[in-house]
């Protein structure tokens, strides 16, 4: 056993077709995306044009994280081994490991629940902002 806190839902199908709300964040929580964005959005849409039953609602990069809504529709994989994936390329990308060893998820089980992911995603970069102005005030 490796000490890890177990955060997955007990006996839950994570192959399920649904809507999965991820967070992964880099190591250290160093901004190592800033500036480069770009670079993980590629890998991001890249997964989803060659992974079968996987697509991407929404999406933000930020300089230290991403947040992420997969949906899952007949795929043979399990979300661990599509973040894993994902993970996998973008240190590629940057040429370094840049990720924590784990990651968030949320099972997305009702439309209201989806709305309100969505508006987070969308807001967290004007938070992100609103806090950088004032810190400089």
């Amino acid at each position: 056993m490796d000490g890890r806190k177990k955060i997955r839902l007990k006996n839950y199908d994570y192959k399920s077709n649904g809507y999965y709300f991820i967070t992964a964040v880099s190591k250290l929580r160093e901004n190592i995306f800033l500036g480069k964005e770009y670079l993980v959005e590629v890998e991001l849409k890249d997964l989803q044009s060659k992974t079968p039953g996987v697509n991407l609602d929404y999406f933000v990069i930020m300089p230290n994280h991403i947040h992420a809504i997969l949906i899952l529709q007949n795929c043979d994989l399990h979300l661990g081994e599509i973040i894993r994936r994902l993970k996998a390329k973008v240190s590629y990308s940057f040429g370094q490991n840049v990720w924590q060893a784990n990651y968030y998820e949320h099972v997305i089980r009702n439309e209201t629940a989806l709305t309100k992911i969505r508006e987070y995603i969308i807001n967290n970069p004007q938070e992100l902002l609103l806090k950088f102005d004032n810190f400089y005030k």
